[in-house]
């Protein structure tokens, strides 16, 4: 089995914290989107995963590669970078890891995370992962057969022909077939508004035959903005319990489960929670913190937060309101 993670995306959505680091690289829970994201889906697996492949920008720089190598070797995989240069689209993002691209593979975007209850089927075909959504017009979805195989990939519809959401988590077991429609794209230059699209090298799977199962999850968790990634804080703290590192020293501090309270953090006077995350290295003082999401070495003084989302390194004294701050920043009430 392979993993294959595109994960080149610049995520303009997730600004300003994209801006210093890559959107899948930002993390909820004391884990990066993407580490979450590869671990849920080996835990599905029926067999072992030999390689772990990630489509990246070079601009993500060589200490991203390394974190991403680490990843897969920490769970017994082989990791392997390639590069998409240019934002061509999903195909072409395939494309570019080709020489991974083989049978039985998982291609996962990371931009999002799930929670599930299910075994891959590797008997199967392919399989195509979805989530009922309340407002289909604004996914690619799926219309299922008489048998509940996929009929038809429907992209963004302005009237109903299904609720079932692609949520970017596909299973291939002839991904050479998968290649090939791939490299037709490609070599046709066969574009939907200038881009390479996957749904395209389904659609033509389909047609010779190829039986797409749908797999479905739980929840299924974006992580697309702010508020998305706020709220998948919650989720993700609500399904995982709560934490607070042996290494965090807290005084006369009131922690509302379920809370992440990373390595070396220190609080005092201070109520934290519920659904609070307060990554490593942080220092809170006389301050009131729920749903909220803080990255690490950041200082906070007298603060009333909720719905927050705060970068690294940075410095917020006396606001009562919620916030979306970048890494490195700084806020003082005069």
């Amino acid at each position: 089995m392979r993993i294959i993670i595109p994960m080149a995306g610049m995520g303009k959505r997730m600004r300003p914290h994209t801006l210093t680091v890559p959107k899948p690289l930002i993390s909820i829970a004391g884990k990066t989107i993407v580490q979450r994201l590869v671990e849920d889906i080996v835990k599905v697996c029926n067999e072992k995963v030999e390689e772990i492949a990630f489509i990246i920008s070079p601009a993500f720089g060589k200490e991203v590669e390394k974190s991403l190598i680490s990843i897969a070797e920490n769970l017994s995989s082989k990791g392997t970078i390639y590069y998409q240069t240019e934002a061509l689209g999903t195909a072409h993002a395939l494309y570019c890891a080709k020489e991974s691209i083989a049978d039985n593979v998982i291609v996962a975007f990371a931009d999002t995370l799930f929670i599930a209850d299910f075994s891959l089927d590797s008997k199967s075909d392919s399989t195509i992962w979805v989530h009922k959504v309340a407002d289909p017009s604004a996914f690619g979805v799926v219309k299922l057969d008489n048998e509940n195989y996929i009929s038809d990939f429907v992209e963004k519809p302005k009237q109903f022909v299904s609720d079932l959401a692609i949520i970017g988590i596909y299973y291939f077991k002839n991904g050479n077939a998968l290649r090939q429609e791939i490299d037709y794209l490609i070599d046709n230059s066969i574009t939907v508004k200038g881009e390479y699209q996957l749904t395209d090298a389904l659609e033509n799977l389909k047609k010779k035959g190829t039986k797409f199962s749908v797999g479905k999850v739980k929840e299924w968790l974006d992580c697309g903005n702010k508020s998305a990634t706020v709220y998948t804080n919650t989720r993700v703290l609500n399904n995982i319990g709560n934490f607070v590192s042996k290494s965090a020293k807290l005084v006369n501090t009131t922690i509302i489960e379920p809370c992440y309270i990373g390595e070396g953090v220190v609080i005092n006077n201070s109520v934290i929670g519920p659904f609070a995350t307060i990554h490593s290295n942080c220092t809170i003082e006389s301050s009131i913190i729920s749903n909220s999401l803080i990255q690490s070495t950041t200082s906070l003084f007298s603060v009333n937060l909720t719905d927050t989302m705060i970068g690294s390194e940075c410095v917020v004294k006396g606001e009562a309101k919620s916030l979306n701050l970048g890494d490195f920043s700084t806020i003082e009430k005069c």
